[in-house]
Protein backbone atom coordinates (compact mmCIF):
# COMPACT_ATOMS: atom_id res chain seq x y z
CA UNK A 1 0.00 0.00 0.00
CA UNK A 2 1.07 3.61 -0.65
CA UNK A 3 1.46 5.64 2.51
CA UNK A 4 1.74 9.44 2.52
CA UNK A 5 5.18 10.82 2.83
CA UNK A 6 5.54 13.22 5.91
CA UNK A 7 6.90 16.24 4.33
CA UNK A 8 9.72 18.93 5.69
CA UNK A 9 8.34 20.44 9.10
CA UNK A 10 6.62 17.24 10.31
CA UNK A 11 8.04 16.84 13.82
CA UNK A 12 8.06 13.29 13.80
CA UNK A 13 11.16 13.85 11.23
CA UNK A 14 13.23 15.61 13.82
CA UNK A 15 13.10 12.17 16.22
CA UNK A 16 15.58 9.97 16.98
CA UNK A 17 13.84 6.77 16.48
CA UNK A 18 13.38 3.64 18.19
CA UNK A 19 14.55 0.15 17.45
CA UNK A 20 12.31 -2.45 15.85
CA UNK A 21 11.35 -5.59 18.10
CA UNK A 22 11.62 -8.87 16.75
CA UNK A 23 7.60 -9.10 17.81
CA UNK A 24 6.89 -6.20 16.05
CA UNK A 25 3.48 -6.24 14.48
CA UNK A 26 3.21 -6.73 10.42
CA UNK A 27 6.93 -5.92 9.79
CA UNK A 28 6.67 -7.79 6.51
CA UNK A 29 3.93 -5.64 5.45
CA UNK A 30 5.42 -2.47 6.79
CA UNK A 31 8.72 -3.05 4.53
CA UNK A 32 5.91 -3.64 1.36
CA UNK A 33 4.79 -0.67 1.64
CA UNK A 34 7.54 1.67 2.14
CA UNK A 35 9.24 0.13 -0.66
CA UNK A 36 5.69 0.75 -2.58
CA UNK A 37 5.50 4.17 -1.42
CA UNK A 38 9.22 4.59 -2.37
CA UNK A 39 8.56 3.22 -5.85
CA UNK A 40 5.89 5.55 -6.45
CA UNK A 41 7.35 8.38 -5.71
CA UNK A 42 10.23 7.64 -8.10
CA UNK A 43 12.45 7.92 -5.36
CA UNK A 44 16.25 5.83 -4.15
CA UNK A 45 15.61 5.79 -0.29
CA UNK A 46 12.39 6.13 2.05
CA UNK A 47 13.02 5.86 6.13
CA UNK A 48 10.52 4.49 8.12
CA UNK A 49 9.54 8.09 10.08
CA UNK A 50 9.44 9.59 5.96
CA UNK A 51 5.80 7.55 6.25
CA UNK A 52 4.74 8.38 10.48
CA UNK A 53 6.51 4.93 11.89
CA UNK A 54 9.53 6.67 13.91
CA UNK A 55 11.40 2.97 13.47
CA UNK A 56 15.22 2.62 12.87
CA UNK A 57 13.96 0.89 9.71
CA UNK A 58 15.36 2.17 6.25
CA UNK A 59 15.16 1.03 2.22
CA UNK A 60 17.65 1.77 0.07
CA UNK A 61 17.89 0.73 -4.08
CA UNK A 62 20.79 2.11 -5.53
CA UNK A 63 20.89 -0.61 -8.17
CA UNK A 64 18.58 1.56 -10.29
CA UNK A 65 20.44 4.74 -10.06
CA UNK A 66 22.75 2.82 -11.27
CA UNK A 67 21.42 1.22 -14.11
CA UNK A 68 20.11 4.32 -15.20
CA UNK A 69 23.71 6.26 -14.82
CA UNK A 70 25.78 6.59 -18.60
CA UNK A 71 28.16 3.86 -17.84
CA UNK A 72 30.68 6.62 -18.15
CA UNK A 73 29.81 8.02 -14.78
CA UNK A 74 29.51 4.28 -12.97
CA UNK A 75 33.49 5.19 -11.92
CA UNK A 76 33.16 8.39 -10.11
CA UNK A 77 29.34 7.66 -8.32
CA UNK A 78 30.33 3.29 -8.14
CA UNK A 79 33.20 1.25 -7.01
CA UNK A 80 34.22 -0.80 -9.90
CA UNK A 81 32.59 -4.36 -8.31
CA UNK A 82 29.48 -2.40 -7.12
CA UNK A 83 26.27 -2.51 -8.95
CA UNK A 84 24.18 -0.96 -6.65
CA UNK A 85 21.76 -2.66 -3.87
CA UNK A 86 18.02 -3.17 -3.23
CA UNK A 87 18.13 -3.43 0.51
CA UNK A 88 16.37 -3.03 3.43
CA UNK A 89 18.38 -2.07 6.41
CA UNK A 90 16.98 -2.44 10.25
CA UNK A 91 18.03 -1.30 13.39
CA UNK A 92 21.15 0.13 11.26
CA UNK A 93 24.31 1.55 13.30
CA UNK A 94 26.93 2.95 11.25
CA UNK A 95 30.41 1.53 12.78
CA UNK A 96 32.94 3.25 10.51
CA UNK A 97 33.04 5.98 8.48
CA UNK A 98 35.80 6.54 5.66
CA UNK A 99 38.06 9.88 6.10
CA UNK A 100 37.33 10.42 2.40
CA UNK A 101 34.83 12.53 2.03
CA UNK A 102 33.10 13.41 -1.44
CA UNK A 103 30.43 16.25 -2.38
CA UNK A 104 27.04 15.36 -4.51
CA UNK A 105 24.00 16.59 -4.70
CA UNK A 106 21.03 15.02 -2.51
CA UNK A 107 17.38 15.65 -2.50
CA UNK A 108 14.69 14.27 0.35
CA UNK A 109 11.26 13.08 -0.70
CA UNK A 110 10.20 14.73 2.05
CA UNK A 111 11.91 18.04 0.87
CA UNK A 112 10.14 17.93 -2.60
CA UNK A 113 11.62 19.94 -5.69
CA UNK A 114 14.94 20.60 -4.09
CA UNK A 115 18.33 19.16 -3.96
CA UNK A 116 21.85 20.37 -2.64
CA UNK A 117 25.32 19.46 -2.74
CA UNK A 118 26.19 17.39 0.80
CA UNK A 119 29.60 16.11 1.64
CA UNK A 120 29.13 12.71 2.78
CA UNK A 121 32.10 9.90 3.49
CA UNK A 122 32.59 7.57 0.62
CA UNK A 123 32.45 4.72 2.18
CA UNK A 124 30.81 3.07 5.61
CA UNK A 125 30.59 -0.09 7.28
CA UNK A 126 27.02 -0.81 8.53
CA UNK A 127 25.57 -3.11 11.24
CA UNK A 128 22.08 -4.13 10.49
CA UNK A 129 19.16 -6.91 10.68
CA UNK A 130 18.14 -8.16 7.40
CA UNK A 131 14.11 -8.81 6.52
CA UNK A 132 14.84 -12.18 8.32
CA UNK A 133 16.19 -10.37 11.20
CA UNK A 134 19.47 -11.57 11.05
CA UNK A 135 22.53 -9.80 12.34
CA UNK A 136 24.37 -8.47 9.06
CA UNK A 137 27.69 -6.13 8.59
CA UNK A 138 28.58 -4.48 5.30
CA UNK A 139 30.79 -1.85 4.14
CA UNK A 140 29.20 0.42 1.51
CA UNK A 141 31.38 2.66 -0.87
CA UNK A 142 30.15 5.27 -3.14
CA UNK A 143 26.54 6.27 -4.24
CA UNK A 144 25.24 3.54 -2.11
CA UNK A 145 27.37 4.75 1.21
CA UNK A 146 25.51 8.31 0.71
CA UNK A 147 21.94 6.68 0.38
CA UNK A 148 23.03 4.92 3.61
CA UNK A 149 23.86 7.97 5.06
CA UNK A 150 21.08 10.07 4.04
CA UNK A 151 18.49 7.78 5.45
CA UNK A 152 20.58 6.36 8.82
CA UNK A 153 20.35 10.38 8.87
CA UNK A 154 16.37 10.16 9.40
CA UNK A 155 16.30 7.51 11.70
CA UNK A 156 18.56 10.04 13.90
CA UNK A 157 16.28 13.07 13.29
CA UNK A 158 18.37 14.70 11.02
CA UNK A 159 17.98 16.14 7.58
CA UNK A 160 20.10 17.15 4.53
CA UNK A 161 20.01 20.87 5.11
CA UNK A 162 20.89 20.80 8.24
CA UNK A 163 24.69 19.83 6.63
CA UNK A 164 24.29 23.55 4.56
CA UNK A 165 26.41 26.26 5.56
CA UNK A 166 24.16 29.34 7.01
CA UNK A 167 24.49 30.72 3.63
CA UNK A 168 22.91 27.78 1.99
CA UNK A 169 20.43 27.31 4.38
CA UNK A 170 19.58 31.14 3.94
CA UNK A 171 19.22 30.45 0.12
CA UNK A 172 16.34 27.70 0.75
CA UNK A 173 14.66 29.47 3.28
CA UNK A 174 11.49 30.63 0.79
CA UNK A 175 11.08 27.50 -0.80
CA UNK A 176 11.28 25.74 2.68
CA UNK A 177 8.47 27.58 3.84
CA UNK A 178 6.51 26.83 0.73
CA UNK A 179 6.98 23.01 1.44
CA UNK A 180 6.05 24.33 5.06
CA UNK A 181 3.22 25.87 3.79
CA UNK A 182 2.19 22.64 1.70
CA UNK A 183 2.12 25.05 -1.54
CA UNK A 184 3.61 22.61 -3.50
CA UNK A 185 2.47 20.49 -6.49
CA UNK A 186 3.93 16.38 -6.12
CA UNK A 187 2.99 13.44 -8.00
CA UNK A 188 2.65 11.32 -4.93
CA UNK A 189 0.70 11.43 -1.58
CA UNK A 190 2.20 13.83 0.82
CA UNK A 191 0.96 14.98 4.46
CA UNK A 192 1.56 18.39 5.14
CA UNK A 193 2.10 20.20 8.48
Amino acid sequence: MVRKILAYGHTLLRQKCRDVEPEYPQLERLIGDMWETMRRANGCGLAAPQIGEPLKLFVIDSRSTYEQMDPDDHREYFDPDDRGIEQTFINARIVDRSDEVWEDEEGCLSIPGLSQPVKRSWSVTVEYLDTDLRKQIGTFRGTTARMIQHEYDHTEGILYPDYLSPLRKKLLAAKLKKILKGQIEVSYPMKFV
